[in-house]
């Protein structure tokens, strides 16, 4: 009796996200340019302040050597020799011993002079190059002024207001060069988004209108009692038709909106909209044989509360429709994780290999098909949810289930 093969098991996803960059345990030991500025300025002081002391010290002690380089020879019995400094020359009883101490007192003279350069130059020396290092910091800042006003331009413009410009003055050099430069880019972003948005906005007119025509015309036709059967099945197929170009002009619209921050925000309730979402695919699910389960914490988001509610519903549509024939399930999560809002949704379906992960992400892609017709959507709502998730300032990630399905992660800043 043959046996059935188990289903193949999905590989394993990494547990690190290549695409977001690995932050230091110590933030405040990052190599800033300020701070090799001044490690440059100060090391350099310190290499020649040391050279200096070598050579001030060499050239003294050579110095007292010569100077001091002279022969004493002490005869007689009358004479006294008191120091403080050599006690031993008042020890001394005969001329040799007077002459072998004095000598030995004026060689320990002569290093103790030495000495006491040495450390007097090492106090000094440090207390200098902790000035260095003092001037050096503040003068890195003053010179590295220009580029903090430059990332300053650049962290507003990444705010999606592309009417800042950086105007530096000064002196004409290598760094307001590069100011100039970017108020170009600037400038010439400014015009070509202006120009997307007024795109957006006459295609959306020109692309529903006639759709919202035909559609009207073809509900006119269906509507008369007295057409045979072909033209009515005409009709419908020519509905379903128009009804899945209208979906995908709005996804179209949709998407190229949401790929721009959000400006206007407001406090959002996702749970809330995660329960709306369940309720719109209630009646599809039913259809189905797919349960929907989960618990909903509340969680409030900044944010634009309808493209957060296409998030949901995208998210949830796909797992009721990509599910299994039967006894399939998707649950539906709202919880608060690491300060962030999160939305899970889980579901049964088939298996999915990790390295289709990326390709589910892209418009228009399916899994293992591409830029194929269905009857299951227009290809776009991961495109959407991800677009819309970064528009938010969050992400959204997915992770293949053991024994096939999906887990779809949305994690919002709070």
């Amino acid at each position: 009796m043959a046996t059935t093969p188990a289903p193949p098991q999905a590989p394993p996803k990494p547990t690190w996200d290549p695409r977001k960059p690995q932050q230091l345990p110590l933030p405040w030991l990052r190599p800033t340019i300020r701070i090799r500025l001044t490690l440059l300025y100060g090391g350099m002081f310190l290499i020649a302040g040391i050279l200096l002391l070598s050579i001030i010290y060499l050239l003294a002690a050579q110095a007292i050597r010569e100077g001091s380089n002279q022969s004493f020879d002490i005869r007689g019995s009358g004479i006294s020799i008191t120091s403080d400094t050599c006690p031993v020359l008042d020890a001394a009883n005969d001329d040799d011993q007077r002459n072998a101490a004095l000598k030995a007192c004026n060689d320990a003279l002569r290093q103790h002079a030495l000495d006491d350069l040495l450390s007097r130059s090492l106090l000094t020396l440090l207390g200098l190059a902790v000035i260095a290092f003092a001037f050096g910091y503040a003068m890195a800042g003053r010179v590295l002024t220009p580029l903090g006003r430059i990332t300053r331009t650049a962290r507003a413009v990444a705010g999606s207001d592309l009417s800042r410009r950086i105007e530096l003055d000064g002196p004409d050099d290598e760094l307001k060069e590069l100011a100039d430069t970017l108020d170009d880019m600037l400038e010439r972003l400014q015009r070509a988004f202006t120009a997307q948005q007024r795109f957006v906005g006459n295609a959306s007119h020109e692309l529903r209108t006639p759709l919202a025509i035909n559609r009207t015309l073809l509900e006119v036709h269906l509507s008369d009692p007295a057409a045979p059967p072909e033209l009515q099945q005409l009709g419908k197929t020519l509905l379903a038709t128009n009804e899945r170009s209208e979906q995908l002009v709005e996804g179209l619209l949709l998407l190229a909106r949401s790929d721009n921050q959000i400006v206007e925000r407001k406090p959002v309730d996702l749970a809330e909209v995660a329960s709306q979402a369940v309720d719109q695919t209630h009646a599809e699910a039913e259809a189905k044989g797919v349960e929907l389960r989960g618990t909903r914490d509340p969680v409030v988001v900044q944010g634009n509360g309808v493209l957060l509610e296409r998030i949901a519903l995208n998210l949830v549509q796909n797992a009721v429709r990509y599910n299994v024939p039967e006894d399939g399930w998707v649950e539906v999560n709202t919880v608060t994780q690491h300060g962030q809002a999160v939305l899970l949704v889980s579901n049964t379906g088939p298996v999915v290999p990790a390295y289709e992960i990326d390709n589910l992400f892209e418009p228009f892609r399916r899994l293992r098909t591409e830029r194929t017709g269905s009857d299951k959507g227009v290809g776009l709502g991961l495109s959407i949810a991800r677009s819309v998730a970064r528009a938010h300032g969050g992400h959204i990630s997915a992770t293949p289930r053991e024994g096939g399905g999906l887990v779809m992660r949305v994690a919002l800043p709070i």
